[in-house]
């Protein structure tokens, strides 16, 4: 079973390189120029990739938590729903970073958090959706988002393998492009609580579901491993600076880590190779300088019997008989004369 994705062009298998997403989420505080500085250290940081978040507030809250009194260091609002408000783009905010994450030829979509955002989304056109973690459960919302036929990805934080089953098989009612991303909803993660093993184990439950994971440790060392555990998407929260206001920033790379990042899963990549041990052109100058091969241990005439005390292993391997073969040179004669050094080769021992 084939366990591909595609998203506006970019193929994502298990024998590509990692897809990378920038989560810039609500880093840009509500402004499109810090926005668009967002896409372009992104994009230079090496992502695949740029999300942000979509949301209906008044449809997405009760009364009473939109009106809650929010007034902390990071709240751009007297009430959690109005610091919701500043943050939140519309259509115009929304065009001006597809037209210029198109001119970057960096893709650009964003997280339906309700079927308003989704619409919304979809009327941009947009290549692809993420669900988030807090709706794993939301079956609805997941079926609505599936019907409008784009590719779909989905943090599976917060919930178990049953929640997963229950997402396959609402978006597989419509179509097959799908990834899920191993998560947790801690923020950030401890090594401890970031269960990489679950990416083997949902590659093995689902074969034809991308899988990867969306990254909350406060660093890039778990990317490269759940690349290595078969993780083919890395979604990671994107900042300019960890000390901005907001809640996301402290968690979020800044664009020289994030780099990091992109490096590092291309080099493991390329360092995870084929599989098949093998004898590489790279090492054969060093098999050559520190190999052994069978030499006379002195100077031996013809008709000697070679034995442990006649015969030595010795560097630079050469094309001599490496040590392997010792028990073919034992016991026999030798047919001529052999200096002290002198490699010894098969034809030049009487048969056994």
């Amino acid at each position: 079973m084939q366990r591909v994705l595609n998203i506006a062009g970019r193929v994502i298998d298990d024998a590509s390189p990692c897809y990378t997403i920038a989560e810039i989420g609500h880093n840009h505080q509500g402004e499109i120029e810090k926005a668009k500085e967002l896409l372009l250290a992104a994009h230079e940081a090496g992502a695949d990739a740029v999300k942000t978040q979509k949301r209906d507030n008044r449809g997405l809250f009760t009364k009473a938590f939109f009106d809650k009194p929010y007034e902390n260091e990071n709240s751009f609002g007297p009430t959690y729903g109005e610091h919701r408000e500043f943050l939140e783009f519309g259509r115009e905010e929304y065009l001006e970073l597809q037209r210029y994450a198109a001119e970057l030829g960096i893709t650009f979509f964003a997280t339906a958090f309700d079927h308003k955002s989704a619409d919304f989304l979809a009327d941009l056109d947009m290549p692809a959706y993420k669900i988030a973690s807090g709706d794993l459960r939301n079956l609805p919302l997941i079926d609505h988002v599936a019907s409008i036929g784009k590719p779909m990805i989905i943090s599976i934080g917060g919930g178990a393998i049953d929640d997963a089953q229950r997402v396959y098989d609402t978006v597989t009612k419509h179509h097959h492009k799908l990834a899920m991303l191993q998560c947790t909803m801690s923020y950030p993660t401890e090594p401890k609580d970031v269960n990489l093993n679950v990416i083997p184990a949902m590659r093995e439950r689902f074969p034809d579901v991308t899988i990867g994971f969306s990254d909350h440790y406060n660093g890039i060392a778990m990317a490269e491993a759940a690349y290595v555990l078969g993780a083919r998407i890395i979604e990671k929260h994107f900042t300019l600076n960890h000390t901005w206001k907001g809640t996301d920033h402290a968690l979020s790379l800044e664009p020289i880590g994030f780099k990091k990042m992109v490096r590092d899963l291309q080099r493991t990549g390329e360092a995870l190779g084929d599989g098949v041990k093998r004898v590489l052109p790279v090492e054969k100058g060093a098999i050559q300088k520190m190999g052994k091969a069978l030499v006379a241990a002195a100077d031996l005439k013809a008709g000697a019997v070679l034995d442990h005390a006649n015969v030595a292993a010795k560097s630079p391997g050469g094309d001599g008989l490496p040590p392997a073969e010792i028990d073919n040179v034992l016991g026999r004669k030798l047919k001529r004369d052999l200096k002290a050094d002198e490699l010894i080769a098969l034809s030049d021992l009487e048969n056994a």
